[in-house]
């Protein structure tokens, strides 16, 4: 088991987990309570972790959280409605309909 990454709050630590873990990665959040704790403890070790059981798997877990952190950003016009769609989204948000290939 060893660790991923450092995650700013418990929230994202179990949002990026969870991902990990629909893609097949054994993953947990470890010290999800320790920030009850941080004034006894440094701050930097209060806060929560993701964990990777498999050592094998952690290089595809970091390539996959790389990934996940860093959506790709486009720019495409909505075949069904004609709207301007910018970001990572692979769908309108007006009618629904999915981006072009």
């Amino acid at each position: 088991m060893r660790k991923l990454i450092q995650a700013p709050n418990a929230a994202l630590a179990t949002l990026w987990a969870d991902l990990l873990g629909q893609a097949g990665i054994e993953a947990s959040v470890q010290r999800y309570f320790a920030s009850g704790i941080a004034g006894e403890i440094p701050p930097d070790q209060a806060l929560p972790e993701v964990w990777v059981h498999d050592d094998e798997q952690l290089e595809r877990a970091r390539t996959l959280l790389a990934d996940l952190r860093r959506p790709v950003w486009r720019r495409w016009l909505c075949p069904g409605c004609g709207e301007r769609i910018d970001g990572p989204f692979d769908s309108c948000w007006q009618c629904g309909a999915l981006m072009p290939a």
